[in-house]
């Protein structure tokens, strides 16, 4: 459980640590090409999402690695779940029907919750 813990979650906070680190230093012409839903939300939201990414990616690793309050990596799991689904909801509210990326994201992130529960 310990090597799929890490290496579900490993690939995760790349995958968010990317994401989010790009929501945060990119300008809104930078990150259109990827990610069209950030014509219609406000950059200051788009770059909080951004900043909860890169913090949750953080929360997976950093916490087990040291020891120091490893239930933070359940939480941060947990939150990515919880924001795979508001993204879904916001690709179908605009009609975009393209959410195999955000299927496979919301899968990775509750493998994490269990597994990251197993470690409890």
């Amino acid at each position: 459980m310990n090597v799929a813990y890490w290496i579900v979650a490993g690939l995760l906070a790349l995958f968010y640590l990317y994401g989010g680190g790009v929501k945060v230093v990119r300008s809104r012409e930078g990150l259109r090409p990827m990610m069209a839903w950030v014509d219609s939300t406000p950059m200051p939201a788009v770059r909080a999402i951004g900043v909860i990414e890169v913090l949750g990616a953080i929360g997976l690793v950093l916490p087990p690695l040291t020891g120091i309050a490893p239930w933070l990596a359940l939480a941060a799991a947990i939150g990515f779940v919880v924001l795979q689904i508001g993204a879904t909801g916001v690709h179908l509210s605009r009609g975009d029907r393209e959410i195999g990326l955000n299927a496979s994201l919301l899968l990775a992130a509750a493998a994490t919750v269990w597994l990251a529960t197993a470690r409890l």
